[in-house]
Order: C-alpha cells, then sequence, then structure tokens
C-alpha cells in the first residue's frame, strides 16, 4: 500500500468531496472549508480545509460565526498534514479546545483476516433496533466511562432510513453486553470505517476486540470497499497494528461551544 497514495484518495473521497451520509445532513463548500451539519443532536464541523497562512483566520472567523448563529457546537476535524503548520494554534486562539489526539489507520482491506471467532462463551449479535442501541451505550459507558451521546442519535437515525446502512455488532456473555463497535459505509468510495469499538474493563485482552474488527471487515469486503480508515486510540492503535493497520497521519477534534 502507498501510504501516501492512500492518504490523498482519503482526503479526497471522505474530505474534500464528502457528501450527506444521513437524512437531513447539510454539506456546504464555503471559505475554504468543507462543513457538515445535520439537523437536531447531530455531528456538526469541518471535514476539510484548503487554508494558507493568509486566509485561515478569517475562514475560522466564519465557520465560528456560522455556528454561533446556530446555537450549535461543532467540531473542526484537525489532520496532522492540515495546513497551515499553524493550524492547531490559529484554532485554540478562537476559541477551540482539543480533545485528544488520534492516529489515522488506514489497511487494504485484501490483507486483513475476516474470520476471527470469538473467544468461548462470547457470541456476536448484530445491532439492529433501539434496545440494541441502548446495549451499545451501556457498553460504551463501562468502557470509556461516557454515554453514547451523539452517536446514538446517529445511529437511530440511521438505522430508521436503512437498517444496512451502518453495520453495528455486539459481544455477549450470554446476556450480558461486553464489548461492541460499528462501522460507516461510504457510497461511492473506496472506503469504509470503523468506530467506537469498546470492551469493559473485565473483558480485555481475550480477542474480543479482533473478532469484531474481522466481523466488520468481512462486510465491507462484502459491499466492495477496499480499506478500511479507523481514528485509533492508543488502546486501540497496537491491536490493530498487529492486524495489518498502518498510521499515514494524526487526527485531532478540535470543539467550538459555538455560542457567544
Amino acid at each position: 500500500m502507498d501510504h501516501d497514495e492512500v492518504l490523498a484518495l482519503f482526503d479526497r473521497q471522505l474530505r474534500r468531496d464528502a457528501g450527506p451520509d444521513a437524512p437531513g445532513v447539510r454539506v456546504e463548500r464555503v471559505d475554504g472549508v468543507v462543513r457538515r451539519t445535520e439537523p437536531g443532536d447531530g455531528w456538526s464541523g469541518v471535514l476539510w480545509s484548503d487554508l494558507d497562512e493568509d486566509s485561515a483566520d478569517a475562514a475560522i472567523a466564519a465557520q465560528v460565526r456560522h455556528f454561533t448563529e446556530l446555537g450549535r457546537e461543532f467540531e473542526w476535524k484537525l489532520y496532522g498534514h492540515d495546513l497551515p503548520h499553524d493550524l492547531p494554534q490559529r484554532l485554540t486562539a478562537a476559541g477551540f479546545v482539543a480533545e485528544p489526539v488520534e492516529t489515522l489507520l488506514v489497511a487494504e482491506i485484501a490483507d486483513l483476516p475476516t474470520d476471527v471467532s470469538p473467544p468461548d462463551g462470547i457470541r456476536l449479535l448484530p445491532v439492529t433496533d433501539e434496545a440494541r442501541v441502548d446495549m451499545m451505550a451501556d457498553v460504551h459507558e463501562k468502557a470509556f466511562g461516557r454515554r453514547l451521546g451523539l452517536t446514538r442519535h446517529q445511529l437511530l437515525t440511521q438505522l430508521a432510513a436503512d437498517p444496512d446502512a451502518v453495520p453495528a455488532v455486539l459481544a455477549m456473555a450470554g446476556d450480558t453486553p461486553v464489548s461492541a463497535a460499528r462501522m460507516e459505509l461510504h457510497p461511492g468510495t473506496d472506503f469504509a470505517s470503523l468506530w467506537g469499538g469498546g470492551t469493559v474493563a473485565e473483558w480485555r485482552g481475550r480477542g474480543i476486540y479482533r473478532s469484531l474488527v474481522a466481523f466488520r471487515t468481512r462486510i465491507a469486503a462484502e459491499r466492495g470497499h477496499r480499506y478500511l480508515q479507523v481514528d485509533a486510540s492508543l488502546m486501540s492503535r497496537p491491536i490493530l497494528e498487529r492486524l495489518g493497520f498502518a498510521a499515514l497521519s494524526t487526527t485531532t477534534p478540535y470543539v467550538h461551544a459555538g455560542r457567544a
């Protein structure tokens, strides 16, 4: 896999040329950025930018003004290779708060395992309705110490529109959910992306996470995608790299309260 070539493809397909990916979503290209606005409590923010030292501050101010007028918190999804190089400092000066940095990992699906059985006593259960989304929320809270939040709203909206659009899976120990993960398919692109993989502490280190990756990889392959992408935390990065994922960049959410 040519890292520079795949990174350029990722930037073009999932960021610069991104389109609406859920009911009611609006994607706009203005002031040198691509921004996404989702109704209700959905995720809103800047997906991509093409800025330099002369245009960056005005573009940042325009986005702050836009989302403040809407009364919306929003995120500037900043990648390590984005320009100008001092964009992080400019965002901070404009009132954004940086969240923990993650690593952009990508793998070619053909190189990944698709048949990894869960450990004994664990069964995998597709997420197809609100009850199972709430089970995912319970796992997320136990694994990460916070609720699904916006993700729950997004999942329910997307499941209502098309139950096959957002593959998600639970790992069950008897009737108890102990791990969960989801995947976003990006029609018309080479990519599918993995999100939200988390396992409660007492069940970690047994191979559940790997089986959830393989479960979703198989679906992505069946849907005709070539690459899998992950914004990996420090916890998941080593596992994914052992499976064959490669680091292409970093990504940091810069969050603005969206109010005066």
